[in-house]
């Protein structure tokens, strides 16, 4: 059933929510904490990738199933929640940072071990790039799944999903990567292989949940009742 969007009242909305806004504050706590070796190369770029791109793709399959069941409108103010639950983070940690540490515990971990890997959450480039890349690339993903499923008349789900992530993640990525490389969180040595390694890694994971995508999608439609066609006069990301 075609359906503009209006109001009604979901039973599963707020379930797709949190989960969505805990993989995002997650997925930046291990940015911060970790950068994974594949253990291979393509030519002379070595495929290595932040920790946090084994969450964020699983943000971005939240992301399509919002677009795709509840509308554009009702993504967009996910994606600033989501937003306000990064700041927020970012400065409860920054707090933590500053806040002064108990004696056994500057002896046993010290306020050097807590600022190597969790400091980069509180404060400077992983901060800034984490919200850049976040907010162009999660926007940029629900734009392209609203006016594709208009385009596709709400076929071809898979189509929608996948070019949604192709742009999506190449924008978060980009602008992640580069913000944080020229701001001093990575080695600029890296920017290649961090770079293209988030977007092949978060791309095929888009690629081999799409049938766990097309289930959740289903499911929920049929428990809400709706399929909604977003109005594509209303695409801005100013809203809530």
């Amino acid at each position: 059933m075609d359906q503009k969007e209006k109001r009604y009242n979901f039973k599963y909305l707020d379930i797709v929510t949190v989960s969505f806004a805990v993989i995002l504050i997650l997925s930046n706590f291990a940015s911060s904490a970790k950068i994974i070796d594949w253990g291979f190369s393509l030519g002379s770029v070595r495929m290595a990738f932040d920790a946090g791109t084994v969450f964020f793709p699983f943000a971005y399959i939240f992301g399509d199933v919002l677009t795709e069941v509840y509308g554009y409108s009702r993504s967009r103010r996910v994606i600033w929640l989501g937003f306000g639950a990064l700041i927020f983070s970012f400065l409860m940690f920054l707090l933590i940072r500053l806040l002064p540490g108990e004696a056994s515990w500057q002896q046993s971990v010290g306020q050097s071990a807590f600022d190597s890997v969790l400091g980069g959450v509180s404060f400077g480039g992983i901060v800034l790039s984490s919200i850049l890349g976040y907010l162009f690339g999660s926007f940029s993903n629900a734009v392209v799944m609203a006016v594709m499923k208009s385009i596709t008349k709400g076929k071809f789900l898979w189509i929608r999903t996948i070019s949604s992530t192709i742009i999506g993640e190449f924008v978060d990525s980009l602008i992640f990567v580069a913000v944080a490389t020229l701001t001093g969180v990575f080695p600029r040595e890296l920017f290649w292989s961090l770079t293209l390694t988030n977007y092949i890694f978060k791309v095929l994971v888009e690629v081999l949940f799409t049938p766990a995508t097309y289930k959740i999608v289903n499911k929920l439609k049929q428990a809400e009742g709706v399929d909604v066609y977003s109005d594509l006069s209303d695409l801005s990301p100013i809203g809530f």
